[in-house]
């Protein structure tokens, strides 16, 4: 495989398990020097030490840990990530968990697929602009899903508290980032920020859908894709097969992106 990522450094979160580190693995097999993220400390070294075990080297690899169910461990995330890396070129937003069987706050009282899935994202490519613009030509690519289309916005009620589904939850949780995708590459910043739909794996997300997946590695496969520098991205659009794909109608609407990036900082400001 060759080495087109030799120079860059790319965050991946949700990084211990299925297409995230499978995604870490190509990326670091293409060169690049991977920041792991994962929920403990336990979860991360096991993660590393199977990465080392396909032949992956480990000073390509560094891990860094945070629960994000809880926003100060996202933030504190970002703040050493920045630290450690002031030019980060590769931004991949993948953890993501299946909404509970019944409605779950965090501790910071927002639904826990809505603030691990989308909000953790949103904070992270707030609090680390100045690093990926730094890096010049920065990508950042959000693990999204084909749910987003049926998926529709409760504003008065994101966490659903109301009227609970965790399938409507973990659907609004993608919408959610795929809308707020263009937003997190603002005009001048030198960033594209991109969704994607690895398409239906093996993961842990899979009882949601109900059917055979795919293996976990062609998920990522679609993923590291988007971040090869020789593939050219349109800015805020959504990727199925390697082609921009339909999406829902409010990942397009100015007044869904400014609606929901309102609610994203009120929610952040509140934790």
């Amino acid at each position: 495989m060759s080495e087109v990522l030799s120079a860059r450094t790319a965050l991946v979160t949700g990084a211990s398990s299925g297409i995230g580190w499978e995604t870490a693995r190509l990326l670091a097999e293409h060169g690049a020097t991977v920041v792991l993220h994962a929920r403990t400390l336990n979860e991360g070294e096991h993660a590393v030490d199977r990465l080392v075990a396909r032949g992956v080297s480990r000073e390509r690899l560094h891990l860094v840990t945070a629960d994000f169910t809880r926003l100060a461990e996202v933030r504190n995330l970002a703040a050493a990530v920045a630290a450690a890396f002031p030019a980060l070129d590769l931004l991949v937003n993948n953890a993501a968990i299946m909404a509970p069987e019944r409605c779950t706050l965090s501790e910071d009282g927002i639904e826990v697929s809505f603030q691990v899935n989308f909000l953790a994202a949103h904070v992270l490519a707030n609090l680390l602009q100045d690093s990926l613009s730094a890096a010049g030509d920065a990508r950042i690519v959000n693990v999204s899903s084909s749910l987003h289309r049926t998926a529709a916005m409760n504003w008065n009620d994101p966490n659903r508290v109301k009227k609970y589904s965790r399938v409507a939850a973990y659907a609004q949780s993608q919408l959610a980032l795929s809308i707020d995708t263009l937003a997190m590459a603002p005009e001048g910043s030198g960033i594209t920020a991109v969704s994607v739909n690895p398409g239906l794996c093996d993961t842990a997300l899979l009882p949601l859908y109900g059917r055979v997946g795919a293996p976990p590695a062609e998920g990522a496969a679609a993923v590291v894709r988007l971040c090869l520098p020789d593939v050219r991205l349109t800015n805020g659009e959504y990727y199925e097969g390697g082609d921009i794909a339909p999406t829902a109608i409010a990942v397009h609407e100015d007044r869904s992106q400014r609606r929901l990036g309102r609610l994203a900082d009120r929610l952040v400001t509140g934790a």
